[in-house]
């Protein structure tokens, strides 16, 4: 159950990141929808199908897709008739929220099959940051994972990861897991944007 709460979170702020990208680049309503889906919904995707985990998680819970559409019509609605103008740091917090929540829950599933650290490790990180590469590329954009000298990404979902799995193997506690994921994700990516920290190579 709790893992359901935490996918669902991770769903709807990671759609939202989706939204706010797509009405950036000036997107009608079904652009909208097709980014804030693939943002929401790629990473597990390829989580579940390299785990072999059939049949994929939105296909089991179609409430996900259709939660998102309503989302974007909802946003887009809203945006249309404020007028509110999307800066480019508008989608660096929710963002952050869903590399937390999607380490999370990608290292959860994968420990449920009793893979090896390092798999779970690398299922949350691929679970938290393949929606936003595919967003990227559906807006045009170098993926700000691939970007030398950007700002800290991939290396924030694989350390929030690792601690879902430590606090996970000690407590044996979801939600002190989560928590510790989201706090380790959230901060690394804000302190990354504010203090201009990079990779060294």
């Amino acid at each position: 159950m709790l893992l359901t709460v935490i996918e669902i979170l991770g769903i709807a702020v990671a759609a939202f990141s989706g939204i706010m990208e797509a009405k950036r680049n000036s997107m009608d309503l079904i652009g909208i929808y097709t980014v804030a889906f693939i943002t929401a919904l790629g990473g597990g995707t390829i989580r579940d199908i390299l785990l072999n985990r059939y049949p994929i998680f939105w296909v089991i819970h179609p409430e996900y897709a259709a939660g998102i559409f309503i989302l974007s019509v909802g946003t887009a609605l809203i945006l249309r008739y404020k007028q509110i103008t999307i800066h480019p740091y508008a989608i660096i917090l929710p963002d952050a929220l869903a590399l937390g929540l999607y380490s999370a829950i990608g290292a959860a599933y994968a420990m449920e099959l009793n893979v090896s650290w390092f798999i779970a490790v690398l299922m949350g990180t691929i679970t938290a940051t393949f929606g936003g590469v595919m967003r990227d590329i559906l807006c045009n954009k170098v993926p700000d994972i691939f970007k030398h000298g950007g700002h800290l990404y991939a290396t924030c979902s694989l350390s929030a990861a690792v601690m879902y799995i430590i606090v996970k193997s000690a407590t044996n506690d979801h939600a002190s897991a989560a928590t510790a994921s989201l706090i380790t994700a959230t901060s690394l990516r804000l302190l990354s944007v504010k203090f201009d920290i990079t990779l060294p190579i």
